[in-house]
């Protein structure tokens, strides 16, 4: 899916086709001959169209007959379904800088390009790059914020329920949320490591723009932040899980140690009415009261037995 978008009268309008100083954002689905067209169009690498639709594709930055790519990974909500797959994975934005058209390109439908889509800003305008681009690596890291405070959410809701639990079901769900810890601590590593050479490389050029470095300079250090966050939540979630690996497990011996004792406590007035129901000569077989003391000695053995195990603490 192509949409072709510019910023008319205050308006962000979808055109019907590629005119000059417009948006170009392509999602999937994607169609060969128009990726094509508008490679051969633009006069972009298709190179540059098919590196950022590669799912592991690094964060990076290139340049190539006057045309720019910035590769930058941005989270989204894992749309999989899957019980066994991360909850949050991060997914490249290929962003390509021509003179006239700025072009947008994913894999996955993200909420950092569904943010400008969806939102009127009465300040924004694609055809500003500069201010497009920086804003696009803020609400990028806006994203991986909010999400980690999620995860972090979550976290504290599964550890609520470990507490009492001897299921491996809650501890599936904390290793869905390691799993994409380790996505978001990668990829704000990654993210940083190219703002920074963006920054020294000047590859954006606002080196004279002092508010423009500024807002650049204040986005590192806010992705640098958020990566300290996904570490420290990815550490105490390991110890965590540690943690509950053990209390699952000891939990499952109290079950069993209690159902062991029951089965002891059981298994006396059963050995006691063996004996009287075997077919030889017997105390009290011609006691009219015997059933009675029979069932007295069984139900009195058996409180001992309670009483011995509550004493060494086995209930």
């Amino acid at each position: 899916m192509i949409q072709y978008l510019q910023k008319k009268d205050g308006k962000l309008l979808q055109l019907e086709e590629l005119q000059e100083n417009c948006w170009v954002n392509i999602y999937p689905p994607f169609d060969q001959e128009e990726l094509d067209g508008i490679s051969q169009r633009l006069g972009i690498p298709m190179d540059f169209l098919v590196d950022s639709l590669d799912i592991d594709e690094r964060s990076r930055f290139e340049r190539e007959d006057d045309v720019d790519l910035i590769v930058l990974n941005a989270p989204c909500k894992n749309k999989d379904g899957s019980e066994h797959q991360a909850d949050y994975i991060t997914v490249p934005i290929g962003i390509i800088s021509l003179d006239n058209v700025i072009l947008t390109i994913s894999s996955y439908q993200n909420p950092v390009i569904d943010y400008f889509l969806e939102r009127h800003l009465r300040d924004f305008d694609p055809m500003r790059q500069k201010d497009f681009l920086l804003r696009i690596f803020d609400r990028a890291i806006y994203y991986f914020l909010i999400y980690l405070k999620r995860i972090n959410q979550q976290r504290n809701q599964y550890t609520a329920e470990l507490y009492n639990s001897s299921r491996n079901t809650e501890l599936a769900s904390m290793m869905n949320l390691q799993k994409s810890l380790v996505y978001f601590a990668t990829t704000l590593r990654d993210n940083e490591q190219l703002m920074i050479k963006i920054q020294r490389t000047d590859f954006i050029h606002i080196r004279g723009d002092e508010e423009a470095t500024d807002y650049l300079e204040d986005i590192i250090v806010d992705n640098s932040q958020a990566r300290e966050m996904a570490d420290i939540y990815n550490n105490i979630l390991n110890g965590t899980m540690d943690a509950f690996a053990s209390i699952i497990s000891n939990n499952l011996n109290i079950v069993m140690k209690r159902l062991t004792a029951v089965t002891i406590i059981l298994m006396v007035p059963t050995l006691v009415a063996s004996f009287f129901g075997m077919n030889v000569a017997l105390p009290l077989a011609g006691n009219p009261w015997a059933y009675g003391i029979i069932i007295l000695v069984s139900i009195l053995l058996s409180i001992g037995l309670v009483l011995i195990f509550m004493r060494n603490r086995l209930f």
